[in-house]
């Protein structure tokens, strides 16, 4: 099970809904990732108990955006993020006939994975990579090839980002390699040239 909140009941609907992992995925910037994490669960409860991908596809934006600013807000950029949802819902829809699992389950190999993550609104390199190493090694979505496809964040034993998160001392793990990171970059970009 996926343990990235600490909350039992979040961390069950991220495992057990695919829907609601791929939303906290979209949700994961500029706030702190239980707060992503945690997002599609009051998501879910705002909208009646029930996450349904065609009904988000569809909703009205402006009524979504709504939700999403409902204190407390989803997220630090509610309308924009609803909107990104939205996006993400849609091409669900679209492209994979309303299941959000068969983002992964369709792929043959870990490069397909990997473009098949990408081709979602919001999923850029880098969170696309991050997505496949937590697919990989939280929930054992492991098509050939899913460690490259996933490098460096399906690497064993590094402890980069999310997908690497299974209890509370791998958040501080974690936490504590993004501090190095952004630390080394402010020290690279004060560096004189």
């Amino acid at each position: 099970m996926i343990q990235v909140t600490g909350d039992d009941a979040v961390d069950k609907l991220l495992s057990d809904d695919p829907l609601a992992l791929l939303i906290a995925m979209v949700l994961d910037q500029q706030i702190p990732l239980e707060r992503a994490f945690r997002s599609p669960y009051d998501l879910r409860e705002r909208l009646g108990g029930h996450l349904d991908v065609a009904a988000l596809a569809s909703m009205d934006p402006e009524a979504l955006a709504a939700v999403f600013s409902e204190k407390p807000a989803l997220h630090r950029f509610p309308k924009s993020m609803a909107g990104r949802v939205q996006e993400v819902c849609a091409v669900i829809v679209g492209s994979y006939g309303g299941d959000a699992a068969a983002v992964w389950t369709s792929a043959d190999d870990g490069k397909e994975l990997l473009a098949n993550v990408k081709a979602l609104p919001g999923f850029g390199e880098q969170k696309a990579r991050i997505f496949v190493g937590l697919l990989g090694k939280q929930l054992g979505v492991r098509p050939p090839g899913w460690e490259k496809a996933a490098s460096p964040f399906g690497d064993t034993g590094s402890f980069r980002s999310v997908a690497d998160i299974d209890s509370p001392e791998a958040l501080v793990k974690v936490r504590q390699y993004k501090q190095k990171m952004k630390a080394a970059a402010k020290a690279k970009a004060g560096a004189p040239a």
